[in-house]
């Protein structure tokens, strides 16, 4: 029999900041009614100074420590998910790894935008099933408010900055991640993008095309890809394990667009007060977006533990993750 693997808690941190969307006024050719209507989202939280995503990764992992009651030195491997850091290297894990004193921890990123957490999380569940590790810290961040074109109101309006955590561990007895299944497709590469420019060496041609480093999407493509291509996903997910809708007690999909969310919910006949949706008040963040709705939904006490819950988050790429997962009374 394979070793389980043991959710033990989930914390998050979001940017202090609030922006409404009448302050968005102030800058765009915009109104709340425009904005809302499209998206669900009425306000966001972003960074702002010299704030980085990895200073809320920081402190997301170490809220989830302190929740957890673990030290740092107890983790041997260290996660992070994070679609646009500041820093190209070191990692964001790192940058975590050397704030909460892992010393035996080993970190890397994972890079799968949105779909992120669920990506770092089945990373997770395949290293403690191979026995090589038992402890394991995953944290999901982003700041892509700072990768935004804040002059482009189709896009800037969507994000906000936040982190969520997890400490997950190898469990004999348990196994809270009852499946997962993962989805990429390169070939919709183009409808979400995020690049990056650097200088070539002066002894060969020089880069020919300026590139802009913001946040570009294509809406209706990515519309189409998350509505042909998930629920899908979530129905096979469903039958590798036994379990059916009734099953579910709470679907808490990617806080992307509550059109979207909405839609997916009654694709897959998902009653309405089983779905957890936050993006009214944080707006799209990323990688950080499942995570902080999980926790904020069990502070606000809008979930009832322990609980049967179905993940879904997708993003550029394009990549999509999926999970049922049982959460208990001490998450």
């Amino acid at each position: 029999m394979s070793t389980g693997t043991k959710i033990i808690a989930i914390d998050c941190e979001v940017a202090k900041n609030i922006i409404t969307n009448d302050d968005l006024t102030k800058i765009l050719d915009t109104s709340d009614e425009w904005i809302s209507t499209r998206t669900g989202i009425k306000k966001r939280r972003v960074l702002s100074g010299d704030e980085t995503s990895a200073d809320l990764a920081i402190r997301a992992a170490k809220k989830v420590i302190k929740r957890a009651n673990y030290k740092g030195d107890e983790f041997d491997m260290i996660i992070a998910a994070s679609s646009a850091p500041e820093e190209i290297y070191p990692s964001v894990a790192c940058r975590v790894q050397a704030e909460i004193g892992a010393k035996k921890a080993a970190c890397f990123d994972v890079k799968a935008a949105c779909a992120g957490f669920i990506y770092a999380l089945s990373t997770a569940q395949a290293f403690i099933k191979s026995g090589l590790y038992k402890n394991i810290l995953i944290v999901a961040t982003d700041a892509t408010t700072k990768f935004t074109d804040w002059e482009d109101r189709s896009v800037c309006v969507l994000f906000g900055d936040g982190a969520g955590s997890a400490i997950v561990r190898a469990d004999e007895n348990n196994d809270d991640i009852i499946g997962i299944n993962l989805l990429s497709d390169g070939t919709c590469g183009d409808y979400i993008t995020l690049t990056t420019q650097g200088k070539n060496c002066p002894l060969v041609e020089g880069i020919q095309n300026e590139v802009k480093p913001f946040i570009q999407m294509k809406g209706k493509d990515v519309y189409k890809f998350v509505m042909q291509e998930i629920p899908p996903k979530l129905e096979e997910l469903m039958d590798t394990t036994n379990k059916k809708v009734e099953d579910i007690d709470y679907f808490i999909p990617h806080q992307s667009n509550q059109r979207m969310i909405d839609a997916l919910a009654q694709r897959l006949e998902i009653e309405e007060s089983k779905v957890i949706s936050n993006i009214e008040h944080y707006g799209n963040m990323s990688a950080a977006s499942i995570p902080v709705a999980i926790r904020e939904a069990i502070d606000n006490k809008e979930m009832k533990l322990p609980a049967i819950a179905m993940l879904s988050a997708f993003g550029a790429g394009m990549t999509a993750g999926n999970a049922i997962i049982k959460l208990d009374e001490n998450v």
